[in-house]
């Protein structure tokens, strides 16, 4: 075991010798940057920017389809890291989440049982995925229910991500702002 491991110390110098390779461990990992919702309530205090949240479930099909499919999707994920606080938050978590002087509890009701800060993030309709975004002052904007393919779900995240929920609805938006923004998508 020893010599093995000996071996591929050497193995790894030599490879960085010849080839000049060596691993980047300053380098972001791909992906979005996901944070908890009290981590991101941090850090919009001191830095404030928009907030987006992902409510899903263990079992929600289609939340494994959405962390797979338009999470992976490299526009979407470039934009969120860029522009958004990206939280995911597990409905059914069952600690207790504080966040500033409010406290959220995990509510053992039905089968399953939610946290009360899902429902607060889905104006009690949970349904699983919930997108939902919030102001760079923790305020809700819109939470947004269903699976979201990556070029729809790119064009919401820019509708709100540049504040033109403010300015037009999302119609006009897709139809006329969007296809100049990005004409190639």
């Amino acid at each position: 075991m020893k010599r093995l491991l000996s071996s591929l110390i050497l193995f790894s110098a030599m490879l960085v010798a010849l080839t000049g390779f060596k691993a980047d461990t300053n380098k972001p990992a791909d992906g979005i940057q996901w944070l908890t919702i009290d981590e991101a309530y941090a850090k919009i205090q001191k830095e404030p920017r928009k907030v987006l949240v992902d409510v899903y479930t263990d079992w929600c099909g289609w939340c494994k389809v959405m962390d797979r499919e338009t999470f992976k999707d490299k526009a979407v994920t470039d934009y969120i890291n860029k522009k958004y606080y990206a939280v995911k938050l597990d409905a059914e978590q069952k600690g207790t989440i504080k966040l500033g002087d409010k406290e959220f509890k995990y509510l053992a009701q039905g089968g399953r049982g939610i946290n009360e800060i899902a429902l607060a993030l889905t104006n009690n309709q949970p349904s699983y995925p919930t997108t939902v975004f919030l102001d760079d002052h923790f305020n809700m904007i819109q939470p947004l229910a269903g699976y979201l393919k990556a070029k729809e779900f790119h064009q919401i995240i820019t509708f709100f991500g540049e504040d033109f929920h403010k300015k037009q609805d999302f119609e006009t938006f897709k139809a006329k702002t969007y296809k100049e923004l990005y004409p190639a998508k």
